[in-house]
């Protein structure tokens, strides 16, 4: 894949094919913007390169009748720009492989997020011109990639709520970090969902459907489900569970690594937090005792929606192994929970636990 060239050499390489990786943790909290060749990307299938030139964005189910909307059409509308974090569903997975197994997923540990600063238009203006009839309640959105699932091929697709569409923040984003869209990112136009998980800012968007139900595309009706820690692959009734939308409030610890050993005294601690669809992060609390005493964490960047928090503070680190332990909390009180046995779930999405990291002290 040549466009893989683009990326960092550090870069951890979940799957290789289709494209599936992320910036180590010592790199990924040192960036408020993540540069580009850190980002992380998630794929699910091939990675198409379209014609710019030729390229139409279709809208279908609105009252003025289908459209086609070449990028120069879009570049009519007034410009729009947000700085929004995407997050996979599926980071921190790793800590729920270590509880049991989850089969034919990626095994995402903290890399399956960065920050972006994008750049395009609205979608609420693409939704004005196409004229929202009554009933409609969702807008569905798919792919100019193609994906193979049970036989089938057809291209990546998911759904939002009509609601969450017509937020200034929903982009049909062109920039990234302030140049074109590479191919790996979803040149020439994709969607980007602030506050939701990253499988709903589709890239290489090629058509818009307004509908009345959520979209019945693989990765919207079957794949991207949440379930709960009592069921799993031989329980699970398809389509049953919680059709994922927001990001929860999570934090993760970048630095130290897990497994570092460290002079015992006074340790840096540092990392990155969201808040739940996006909110802004009130705090985080690191403790250096496995929980029982806590600190407050300086947060950097500044707290603003759809972006996360990096955060720091400095611990005392007694000799010997010891747990380090950060949690969040984000302005509407949104808070973590403390175990990783309450997050489980067969499909490994949406682990926001306390992050727990073993280090040892070196006297």
């Amino acid at each position: 894949m040549s466009a893989v060239v683009e990326k960092h050499p550090d870069l951890i390489v979940r799957t290789a094919e289709p494209f599936n990786a992320g910036p180590p943790p010592r790199l990924l909290g040192r960036h408020w913007v993540t540069p580009t060749e850190l980002f992380f990307v998630r794929n699910h299938g091939t990675v198409p390169e379209p014609d710019a030139a030729a390229y139409r964005l279709v809208v279908h189910g609105g009252t003025a009748g289908p459209l086609s909307l070449s990028l120069d059409d879009l570049r009519r509308f007034p410009r729009h720009a947000v700085t929004a974090t995407l997050q996979c569903a599926g980071n921190r997975r790793r800590e729920l492989l270590d509880l049991r197994d989850i089969p034919g997923e990626v095994p995402w540990d903290l890399e399956a997020i960065s920050q972006g600063e994008w750049g395009g238009v609205s979608l609420y203006h693409v939704l004005e011109l196409a004229g929202i009839r009554p009933g409609v309640a969702h807008v569905a959105l798919i792919g100019l990639d193609e994906v193979e699932r049970r036989g089938r091929r057809f291209g990546f697709g998911a759904s939002i709520p009509l609601d969450k569409a017509l937020g200034p923040e929903v982009l049909l984003a062109d920039e990234m970090n302030g140049a074109p869209l590479s191919p790996l990112h979803g040149a020439p136009l994709r969607l980007v969902v602030p506050g939701y998980i990253g499988a709903r800012s589709v890239k290489w968007l090629g058509e818009i459907v307004l509908q009345a139900q959520p979209s019945d595309n693989y990765f919207q009706a079957v794949a991207y489900q949440h379930f709960p820690p009592d069921v799993d692959a031989t329980t699970a009734v398809e389509g049953a569970g919680r059709m994922l939308d927001e990001l929860f409030v999570s934090t993760a610890i970048c630095v130290p690594a897990a497994g570092a050993s460290l002079p015992a005294g006074p340790t840096t601690v540092s990392g990155y937090a969201v808040g739940q669809g996006g909110r802004p992060i009130q705090g985080v609390e690191v403790s250096a005792d496995g929980g029982r005493t806590w600190m407050e964490a300086t947060l950097h960047g500044g707290q603003q929606p759809w972006a996360w928090q990096l955060w720091s503070t400095t611990v005392r680190l007694a000799a010997g192994p010891q747990t380090l332990v950060a949690r969040a909390i984000d302005c509407d009180g949104h808070v973590q929970p403390a175990d990783v046995d309450a997050t489980w779930n067969y499909k490994g999405y949406m682990n926001n636990a306390w992050h727990r990291v073993e280090v040892l002290g070196q006297a």
